[in-house]
């Protein structure tokens, strides 16, 4: 056993009265008390990086933005196969000469009571994660955060692959999926009115023709081009909940930045408290999609729709989210897999402008 020093012990009595006489009037006092340290290169040592411990705060994802095509109010449905077919009445049935009096022939409209069907196949989102054992033992909640943020990544793609990708073959899209991803809106092809596309079981039946309008000066947008785009839309869609606009977050500051003659604003800020860049445009929402074309030559900046009515969602149960602790040593691997297809379902229901 060591032999203490006597001047080691008269420095250590000295250096802990004042922190012994702080605790003591603490603890009389019931009060915070402070102490003035004059031997700090003894006492107040951190630990950093001569062994000391580091303890993790909770663990959190930044926020990513979740898919805009569902906040817009698209109808979502469950769906439990390999493959959803989606069905549309179309025609009249009324006879289109004189439908008045009791003197009538029935199903003598075009096509009377006839129904159009298109199939699309249920396409699969998966990614896996390996994860050390440790770290999910050190970092509190980490396991619950990779989950919440894989679903909102996996958001993320199926917006893109909603937007952008070309479901057919010889697809250049295969960043969005190719012929393994969804039917992007901006695939379906365009016209000067709206039509459903061919029917049957076949993956090039259901491309559908949206009524598409170029904006009057080509590669910029001016007001009357959005003023012509509301005119486009049927009126039975005017009034219903989910009719918004829907455009990339860069298009919505340049239609704020649009200028009179006078060098005033066209749309003013009136301070709406649920707005965000533009709130509305002629008293239709506006919602910001980061995944979708930005204004450009042969591009599709801004949709107009009845969302609900639009577009259909059809997801398989719910997300499956499944942890393997064998997979590797070490580590637990989790397999993240998602199913889902969608569709523009009443292609009358929207209208878009291309530059």
């Amino acid at each position: 056993m060591g032999i203490t020093s006597p001047l080691f012990l008269i420095h250590l009595e000295t250096t802990m009265q004042p922190i012994l006489k702080a605790i003591k009037s603490s603890l009389k006092k019931q009060e915070q008390v402070t102490v003035n340290l004059r031997e700090a290169s003894a006492l107040t040592g951190s630990g950093s990086g001569v062994g000391g411990r580091v303890i993790y705060d909770d663990v959190f994802a930044s926020l990513r933005y979740a898919n805009p095509l569902r906040i817009a109010g698209s109808r979502v449905v469950p769906t439990i196969g390999s493959d959803e077919a989606f069905v549309v009445k179309t025609g009249n049935v009324s006879n289109p000469t004189n439908p008045w009096g009791y003197n009538f022939t029935p199903n003598v409209g075009t096509p009377n009571t006839a129904t159009s069907f298109w199939q699309l196949p249920v396409q699969t989102i998966t990614a896996t994660v390996p994860v050390r054992i440790a770290v999910l033992d050190d970092i509190t909640n980490l396991g619950d955060t990779i989950l919440t943020d894989v679903g909102m990544e996996f958001g993320t793609l199926e917006a893109q692959s909603m937007m952008f990708n070309n479901d057919q073959a010889g697809t250049t899209t295969t960043a969005y999926g190719g012929t393994l991803g969804l039917r992007g809106l901006n695939s379906y092809p365009s016209g000067s009115s709206a039509a459903f596309g061919s029917n049957g079981s076949a993956i090039t039946n259901g491309l559908h023709t949206v009524a598409t309008f170029a904006s009057i000066t080509g590669n910029s947008i001016v007001y009357n081009d959005l003023d012509n785009l509301v005119a486009k839309l049927p009126p039975q869609y005017y009034s219903l909940p989910t009719t918004c606009w829907m455009m990339h977050p860069s298009t919505i500051t340049y239609i704020r930045e649009l200028k009179d003659n006078s060098n005033l604003p066209l749309f003013l800020d009136v301070g709406e408290k649920d707005g965000a860049f533009l709130g509305s445009l002629f008293g239709i929402k506006v919602v910001p999609n980061p995944f979708m074309d930005q204004i450009g030559s042969g591009k599709t900046p801004i949709y107009l729709a009845a969302w609900e009515n639009f577009v259909t969602i059809a997801d398989n149960d719910e997300m499956s989210f499944q942890w393997f602790e064998q997979s590797a040593p070490g580590y637990m691997t989790l397999l993240a897999q998602k199913r889902v297809c969608s569709t523009i379902r009443d292609v009358f229901a929207g209208v878009r402008l291309t530059t």
